[in-house]
């Protein structure tokens, strides 16, 4: 995954939800946080959590 990719997927998610995209810069913060992660047939691989 090439910086180019990164930056463009993140302008995208920006748009849609500026506060939420700022808020995980912050990292580790106080908020409970779920990351799943899927194949691309839509299966689960990994899922990643702190309560």
């Amino acid at each position: 995954i090439t910086e180019g990719l990164l930056n463009k997927v993140e302008m995208a998610f920006r748009a849609y939800d500026p506060c939420l995209a700022c808020a995980t810069h912050s990292l580790p913060g106080q908020m409970p946080l779920i990351v799943s992660i899927y194949d691309r047939k839509g299966e689960l691989v990994e899922q990643l959590r702190r309560d």
